[in-house]
């Protein structure tokens, strides 16, 4: 799942009053908690499930001895800490106390007062009320978002194999959401002082934000982004490295930097073998190919088009257009299944002409493509479909969305691509996973980053991940993380 970091981005649906109790304290509205309960399941469903066991329960352990910290009454029932099986840098809470963390971020930070900083910044924004400043959601950096301003709808439940839930592209919605600038700036104090109140260093505050800037840089690095340019979360938050300095700053003046629980070796200890990058059952992204070894599925997209791994779907997106791969059972014809993935697009709301499927066939699977014309009043788009004849109870799709007059033109070759990859291919797929490692005598800089399991950009991953130099000096003895390739879950 690669997506774009949103740098502890929290989110709300809904306007979240807090209210206070006889004795000061404040309790979360019921009807907040009412729906946060509702939409919990859906949520980590979409994010790729929650993590159990010693790691999930740590995490949770160390948000708890932060919200105590936060006002609100009983906290140890108020807040509920879920880590979720996510490809994406990041940590966000909906209004009604509960808050998420991704695996993806617990391997970028370094030790426990960072992790204790994430969890209270989201604590800050339920706790600080935040949500009612925030009352209105939007969907981003989804084909299905763009569909749905271009289309005036969004997907609805459609009853067949892979298509997207209402429920679950509402949740994926929630969690692009973010405040203000000085929410932002407001969650980083309030969480500053959740961590020298629980008695964590508040060096954890400008080390993850050090860890994100660090990460945000290297991710325009690797897309060829010019260092110079403005990331899209820029437009709603702090850049990293003001709310970085910021923090440092506070920190400082707090008399308490240096001092108080950091935790660096049991942090490292639980976040040995924790999967990085993408979970192989939900797909891998090499470069510019997708590959889904238990699907047997693969495809190449275009040379400069990006791509984002979610449970659901691929999204792609380029200079030409954007485009979408899911799809699952179906025992319908090629056909009827095209002009269901519109109707679903559009919800039946609008009576488009879409022509009749032609059929072809891809890498010897039958298919069927067609396109249609969308005005809009910024111009025309072409939306079009090809489906993919996989076998007698699955088909997979495309959506791709163009300006008018290019259809599928700019995904020419991403169509073609589509095959099915061998068992042994399958079977060579494995995931990432963080390794610590102790340095030893005779270790390098250099000799530890060509560990690394990445065809490009090792050294400069490794000097992010652990927040280095090149000109670093390593000591024998000293912890260092590495991604290195390890074996499935069983």
């Amino acid at each position: 799942m690669r997506k774009r970091i949103l740098l502890l981005a929290a989110s709300a649906a809904i306007v979240s009053p807090v209210l206070a109790s006889a004795q000061g304290g404040r309790y979360l509205n019921p009807s907040d908690v009412a729906e946060a309960q509702r939409e919990h399941a859906a949520l980590v469903q979409e994010l790729g499930g929650a993590e159990t066991g010693a790691r999930a329960a740590y995490v949770e352990s160390v948000g708890r001895r932060v919200a105590s910290q936060t006002g609100v009454v009983n906290p140890g029932q108020a807040f509920r800490f879920t880590t979720v099986n996510s490809a994406v840098e990041n940590a966000f809470a909906v209004p009604g106390g509960y808050i998420y963390v991704t695996r993806q971020l617990l391997g970028l930070l370094d030790d426990e007062s960072q992790l204790a900083f994430a969890l209270g910044h989201e604590a800050a924004h339920v706790a600080a009320d935040h949500s009612r400043a925030r009352q209105a959601y939007a969907q981003r950096n989804s084909v299905l978002g763009v569909l749905g301003q271009v289309l005036g709808a969004v997907l609805g439940n459609g009853g067949f194999g892979g298509m997207v839930s209402q429920s679950a592209q509402q949740a994926a919605a929630m969690r692009t959401l973010s405040f203000s600038r000085d929410q932002e700036y407001q969650a980083d104090t309030l969480a500053l002082r959740y961590l020298i109140g629980s008695g964590y260093d508040p060096a954890g505050g400008p080390g993850i934000l050090a860890a994100l800037t660090r990460a945000t840089a290297l991710q325009g690095q690797v897309q060829g982004r010019s260092s110079r340019q403005t990331p899209e979360w820029a437009s709603t938050h702090p850049l990293s490295t003001n709310r970085m300095q910021r923090a440092m700053a506070e920190a400082q003046a707090s008399g308490r930097l240096g001092s108080g629980v950091r935790n660096r070796d049991g942090y490292l200890a639980q976040i040995d073998g924790i999967y990085v990058d993408d979970d192989p059952e939900q797909g891998v992204i090499e470069g510019p190919t997708f590959t889904h070894p238990d699907l047997r599925i693969q495809f190449t997209v275009p040379q400069g088009y990006l791509m984002q791994n979610g449970t659901y779907a691929v999204t792609v997106s380029g200079s030409a257009g954007r485009a979408q791969f899911s799809g699952g059972r179906y025992t319908g014809s090629l056909e009827d299944y095209t002009m269901r993935v519109y109707q679903q697009l559009t919800r039946g709301q609008m009576n488009i002409n879409v022509p009749p499927p032609q059929r072809v066939t891809i890498n010897g699977m039958p298919a069927a493509i067609t396109a249609t014309r969308v005005n809009t009043r910024s111009g025309g788009l072409d939306v079009s479909v090809v489906a993919y004849q996989w076998d007698a109870q699955r088909v997979y799709h495309f959506v791709m969305l163009t300006r008018a007059g290019y259809g599928v033109g700019p995904f020419t070759s991403m169509v073609n691509s589509v095959r099915r990859i061998t068992p042994a291919e399958a079977s060579a797929i494995r995931p990432r996973v963080i390794d610590v490692v102790t340095v030893a005598r005779g270790d390098t800089i250099q000799s530890l980053a060509n560990r690394m399991a990445y065809r490009d950009f090792r050294l400069e991953r490794f000097l992010s991940l652990n927040g280095l130099q090149p000109t670093s000096a390593l000591a024998p003895g000293q912890k260092v993380k590495l991604v290195v390739y390890g074996s499935r879950r069983g």
